[in-house]
């Protein structure tokens, strides 16, 4: 009996990693790369979103069903007990000449099991970590994407905190450093290509909740939910270099942590996710989750952050997202909004919201735009302006809601 469930539990896992990586060697394939990071360029495989979060997961995983209590600096660490979590990091930034920049790193932890599979292999691992890294150069109109897939073992990736409170989230040469409780400084350092990037961030407000208490409903099932945090206003200085040119930035930056295991709901096709930071001081995040049937799922929702720091929840009855433009990538054939207003009545604000750059299409093993955008409009009835960034997700297959 034993022996049979060991060969049940190793082949549940082995399905589970098998599923994985033939996904990434297709990818790798297909784009022509020989080693772990991609130059996203070019490449036409990317997934939509509701495919690839559909993959198998232990049933060991735990599920976000209830409220926790976060704790720091542990909670900017790994969360391993859960199916995957990402360290989201954006920000517009500019030189003393106002050169705008862009910039995207986030790097994920998807878990591949929680059975106890004993092997005597140095390479053998139960967690995935992948990379996306991004710029966009706004005077050149040009947008660089790579992406990176690596294994825990042998230290080739992975997330720590030590007990001196510091944490650690690498793959290879790419490399979160931070340290403190919820007003953390992080150091970025990533190297791709002719693309460098080193940038020191500093919150200047503390760690925000998002939703209940940090539990985010993303849909009414059990476990539709995830932990969720944010610093939503990060001081940033440092450099972005791109071949022979270093060059000095500084701006605002905005941090993610998110983590969970159940995916999507069959009926939720994507979502669109808005980080905004305004002239007045406060910041803005809002997300819509899209249906197939062309709706928005009833538990988007958002947090509005005053400039002090303060906070509260808006539900999905307290914002109206209408889209006002579109645009369509020509390496996907993916139909994605490209202007956007905005409307909270109770809070006086009402924006528009236009990207840098039309294509800020992210395509990697998933397929999503992630870009940078400006804001220009009302916030406590008084002119603003701003800046920060946008996430959707679309399924080509669904694409219904224009």
């Amino acid at each position: 009996i034993n022996g049979i469930r060991i060969n049940t539990v190793m082949a549940k896992r082995f399905l589970i990693i098998f599923g994985f990586f033939i996904l990434v060697t297709i990818f790798f394939a297909i784009s022509n790369v020989t080693n772990n990071t991609a130059n996203l360029g070019t490449s036409r495989l990317g997934m939509d979103i509701q495919t690839a979060f559909n993959f198998s997961q232990s049933d060991n995983f735990q599920q976000v069903t209830g409220l926790r209590e976060f704790t720091f600096p542990d909670d900017h660490g790994p969360h391993p007990d859960y199916g995957v979590e990402w360290w989201y990091f954006t920000g517009n930034l500019s030189t003393e000449e106002k050169r705008h920049f862009g910039y995207q790193l986030t790097l994920f932890r998807v878990g591949l099991g929680q059975e106890d599979v004993k092997r005597e292999s140095n390479w053998s691992t139960s967690q995935l970590y992948m990379g996306h890294l991004a710029l966009s150069d706004v005077q050149n109109t040009k947008f660089y994407a790579f992406e990176r897939i690596s294994r825990e073992a042998l230290d080739l990736a992975g997330a720590v905190v030590s007990d001196e409170g510091n944490f650690r989230i690498w793959i290879d040469d790419w490399i979160i450093d931070g340290a403190g409780l919820d007003q953390p400084t992080v150091r970025i350092l990533a190297r791709e290509g002719s693309l460098k990037i080193d940038l020191t961030l500093q919150s200047t407000k503390p760690v925000i909740l998002n939703g209940q208490s940090g539990l985010s409903r993303k849909n009414q099932e059990i476990g539709g939910a995830s932990y969720y945090y944010s610093c939503t206003r990060m001081a940033t200085e440092g450099f972005i270099s791109l071949g022979q040119q270093k060059m000095q930035v500084s701006g605002q930056s905005w941090m993610d942590r998110e983590w969970s295991t159940s995916a999507l709901s069959e009926k939720q096709i994507g979502w669109d996710w808005f980080g905004l930071q305004f002239s007045d001081g406060r910041d803005l995040m809002l997300y819509q989750l899209l249906t197939e049937d062309g709706k928005v799922d009833s538990t988007s929702s958002g947090t509005i952050i005053a400039q002090d720091g303060t906070y509260h929840s808006l539900g999905f009855d307290d914002f109206v997202i209408i889209n006002l433009d579109h645009w369509v990538s020509k390496t996907s054939g993916t139909q994605y909004p490209s202007t956007w207003q905005i409307e909270i009545p109770d809070q006086g604000i009402d924006i528009v919201i236009k990207p840098y750059l039309e294509d800020q299409e992210f395509n990697g093993i998933i397929r999503y735009w992630e870009g940078a955008v400006s804001v220009e409009g009302s916030s406590n009835s008084l002119f603003v302006t701003g800046s920060g960034y946008v996430e959707m997700t679309r399924s080509t297959s669904k694409n219904k809601l224009k």
